[in-house]
């Protein structure tokens, strides 16, 4: 009989056959035996084949469950002086494996072939985990109480298995969050609609800067098209370095995040204003304001980011694009506000036009001449008589 046919299948297509074909076909080896999916092995009331190293065992319905073991710890034995893997049973798992290693140790109507013998002459008994053999040790006799699995075991190995036999029975079940079949054209269309939709919100913001604050207008224009620049170049980064994909959750990120820079330049740009009615002129009045706005602009901004960063580490999905993407511009905002906005507001504060209340958007405050009527002190002290 020819079997070469079956040296060419994978581990899916090997799972669907029959364990005694797994077991009997020789051209079926290990390599295709553990590759398959996990949960092929399930049914404890059927007959299975699985590999230890590289032999493959033909298995036997399984006896004991992994609920029937109550406990298990690696343990230096006080007499051999060996790490041993100690072993607690249920009261119905007491029973059921007291039963197993009576039939294993007598081999009770030939309960094992000579390919599960150990040793000694006895039969072993499996323990399978994942499709996997991951111990199987030899009957040394009927064990009616807690057991010790012995072996060339260390304290990393000994507490290794015992944590597979402790926890290897959890009913642990996975919940599918979250499932999205997008062609190629349609999410070419969605990404084209949702920069689109960045881009009209980002020229309603300038077109308001412009209307509402005229010179200082400019400075939002070019904050906003440097922080593009920084936000171009960091997806770039990003999707060389790591693979970072923009997808619309992020798009959505980064259209909120222009509302947090708005923010920003209305914190600013208000103070500004604040220090000119209280009678400092113009070019003092920058400093001061920038002084004063810094605190508020960063506890904004850091309340944001670490929104951000709690919303990544708790949500799923698309969630988390939004999230990554509304932290990166913030903290890019951050930099932009540091690095460029207080700056270059310094160097407008040192020209004519800031001084212009049509030019500059100061409008009114920059109407009256502060130095008609003397600034009243902030803080005045009465003096006693």
């Amino acid at each position: 009989m020819q079997f070469e046919g079956f040296s060419k299948l994978d581990g899916p297509e090997v799972a669907v056959l029959d364990p005694n074909m797994q077991y009997n076909v020789p051209t079926i080896g290990c390599t295709q035996l553990n590759g398959r999916p996990p949960g092929s092995i399930q049914d404890a009331s059927k007959q299975a084949v699985s590999c230890e190293a590289s032999q493959k065992l033909f298995l036997d319905v399984a006896k004991v469950l992994g609920t029937d073991v109550s406990g298990a710890s690696g343990v230096l034995d006080q007499q051999g002086g060996e790490w041993v893997v100690s072993l607690d049973f249920t009261g119905d798992g007491q029973k059921k494996w007291t039963a197993l290693t009576r039939e294993a140790y007598e081999n009770t109507a030939g309960a094992c072939d000579a390919s599960a013998l150990g040793d000694q002459g006895k039969c072993r008994v499996a323990v399978v985990l994942d499709n996997e053999v991951i111990s199987s040790p030899e009957i040394q006799g009927v064990l009616t109480g807690d057991s010790q699995i012995t072996g060339s075991f260390n304290s990393k190995t000994a507490n290794e298995l015992a944590g597979k036999l402790r926890y290897g029975a959890l009913p642990l079940t996975f919940t599918q969050q979250e499932v999205q079949n997008v062609s190629a054209t349609l999410g070419t269309e969605h990404l084209k609609a949702g920069l689109l939709a960045a881009g009209i919100g980002m020229l309603l913001v300038v077109i308001y800067s412009f209307f509402y604050y005229r010179l200082l207008g400019t400075v939002i224009f070019l904050s906003l098209m440097l922080s593009g620049l920084l936000v171009f170049g960091a997806l770039i980064v990003l999707g060389r370095q790591i693979g970072y994909t923009l997808n619309l959750a992020g798009i959505a990120g980064f259209i909120v995040s222009l509302g947090v820079a708005a923010d920003s330049f209305v914190i600013y740009f208000e103070r500004l204003k604040d220090e000119i009615r209280e009678g400092r002129s113009p070019r003092s009045a920058v400093p001061r304001a920038w002084a004063r706005a810094r605190r508020t602009i960063i506890s904004a901004n850091a309340i944001t980011i670490m929104a951000a960063v709690v919303l990544y580490i708790v949500s799923v999905g698309t969630v988390k694009g939004f999230a990554f993407a509304l932290g990166l511009a913030t903290v890019l905002d951050l930099v932009v506000v540091f690095l460029f906005r207080h700056p270059i507001m310094t160097m407008f504060a040192r020209t004519r036009a800031f001084l212009s209340p049509r030019v500059s958007g100061l409008g009114r405050v920059l109407e009256k001449d502060p130095g008609d009527e003397p600034a009243k002190p902030r803080n005045p002290r009465v003096k006693e008589a």
